[in-house]
């Protein structure tokens, strides 16, 4: 293991990063509320930090192998998330958070989770609320597939590292070069972020929330300036606009990419991936308008299907924006949209779960079983966008799931050794592996009132969803150690 290239690599990436304190600084001195300290000290430490990484290995020129670039990914959204933490525990606004609290909302937030333990956002200076939503957009497509773009720059390769973050069945470059392919995510992603805005901004959110909340719904991410999310607003065409744009980020981005190149929307409807993530939205939404329609929830069917379509695209996307207290909805529906969070979005997308692609390609291997059984002699392979898939790939997604689930019981049972209720460890597991943000029962509307092991606990459960199981655990097996 090359210890030193992974040093030189995260310093690099932590100096880069410090420039995020720029930008709530700027807020800070436009809304003139006396937090731009706070990001002044946050910059230099995070400034220093990476140099004492980057300085004794600067000259050092060799080679990325897979395992340093795992090993990067992993460190780094460790590290970056403990210098996350330095704008919420310097500044006086929140003077009662623990380092755990300010760990755990960092890495919410850099995950894309959305969970939150604090209290009265609608005070916080905006400085603050913005940085937060600034996390979720650095987060949600990765800052390490922005670091592929500017590395090479820097002297630095970044292949290894796009294997590792992107560890979806397949790995397609868009473009010829691995740098060309960042940018060209990087201003897709831009694109989206800025269409949002623009979309928020005029149907009545002032430019800051406009462009907060832009931030936190292309990232999938949920967070929100105010204590009430987006149904503070209470307009049916803020969350009109937001349904929109959590439904186009939750789309594979390279499938973006194909059908703007080619001025289609063709490829979209070819896409195997694409057709069964519409469909499990539509399917949920019907199921969901249903079951609200029966228990008489709302008294006129336009609340009942306004709300129903809302939440369900944003817990099936693993937003977790919310316009209304779902948790509280009667029946089995809460339990069921916390399950469609399982699904997720599709790969490469800035959504989480196990995503759209496994689920489907699980299904089919499940009706070649099915086949066998029936016909024991047939030849019948599994199939994704008329193509057979591999064995190699095929094994992969089991060993996703048998990770996946052996993961998913052992963060639940901790929780519960930790002093959770079932209801409230099963969805707040739930809710961080599948970097959803909102859970049931104490976790509903906020996690502050989970013990500190319990919030550490979930920390660890985020960075599982975030890098998709196989990319951390991989570092616990003794092989990856091996020289």
């Amino acid at each position: 293991m090359q210890l030193s290239i992974v040093a030189k690599t995260i310093g690099l990436l932590l100096m880069v990063f410090s420039f995020a304190q720029i930008p709530p600084l700027i807020v800070d001195l436009i809304y003139s509320e006396g937090e731009y300290l706070s990001f002044v000290y946050s910059f230099a430490l995070t400034v220093l930090g990476g140099l004492i990484l980057w300085w004794p290995f600067k000259e050092v020129k060799k080679e990325f192998r897979l395992r340093e670039g795992v090993l990067i990914v992993v460190c780094f959204w460790i590290v970056l998330s403990l210098f996350g933490t330095l704008p919420f525990l310097i500044t006086d606004s929140i003077s009662s958070l623990s380092f755990s609290e300010a760990f755990f909302e960092s890495m919410s937030g850099l995950t894309t989770t959305g969970a939150t333990v604090l209290n009265q956002l609608d005070e916080l200076p905006k400085s603050i609320l913005f940085y937060r939503q600034q996390l979720q957009w650095l987060g949600g497509m990765g800052i390490i597939v922005l670091a592929v773009a500017v590395l090479p720059l820097l002297g630095v390769g970044g292949m290894e590292l796009y294997h590792a973050e992107s560890s979806g069945i397949a790995k397609d470059r868009l473009t010829p070069k691995l740098r060309n392919t960042a940018i060209a995510l990087w201003k897709i992603y831009l694109s989206l972020t800025v269409l949002c805005a623009v979309g928020y901004f005029l149907s009545g959110m002032s430019i800051f929330d406009a462009v907060s909340h832009s931030f936190s719904t292309v990232a999938i991410g949920g967070f929100s300036t105010h204590d009430g999310s987006i149904g503070y607003f209470n307009s049916a065409t803020i969350e009109t606009i937001a349904m929109i744009f959590m439904f186009l980020a939750g789309i594979n981005f390279s499938l973006h990419f194909v059908a703007w190149n080619n001025r289609s929307l063709v490829d979209y409807i070819k896409d195997s991936e694409f057709k069964t993530y519409a469909m499990v939205l539509i399917c949920s939404s019907i199921i969901v308008i249903t079951a609200l329609s029966l228990n008489g929830q709302y008294e006129s069917a336009n609340e009942t299907v306004r709300h129903s379509l809302f939440q369900t695209i944003s817990i099936a996307t693993t937003t977790g924006f919310t316009s209304q207290n779902y948790s509280s909805w009667p029946a089995a529906i809460p339990v069921f949209l916390i399950m469609m969070s399982f699904i997720g979005a599709c790969v490469g997308s800035t959504g989480g779960g196990i995503k759209v692609v496994r689920i489907l390609v699980m299904f089919r291997l499940g009706m070649k079983e099915i086949h066998k059984f029936i016909r024991p002699n047939a030849q019948v392979s599994v199939k994704l966008n008329k193509s057979s898939i591999n064995e190699k790939a095929l094994v992969s997604v089991l060993g996703f799931f048998s990770l996946y689930a052996i993961s998913f019981f052992l963060i639940l049972m901790l929780l519960m050794f930790a002093g959770l209720d079932q209801v409230t460890a099963y969805s707040a597991t739930a809710a961080t592996m599948n970097n959803l943000g909102p859970g049931l029962g104490d976790v509903a509307q906020n996690y502050s009132s989970v013990g500190e092991v319990a919030k550490w606990i979930l920390s660890f459960s985020m960075l599982i969803g975030r890098l998709e199981v196989l990319t951390i655990i991989a570092i616990f097996h003794k092989a990856f150690w091996r020289q």
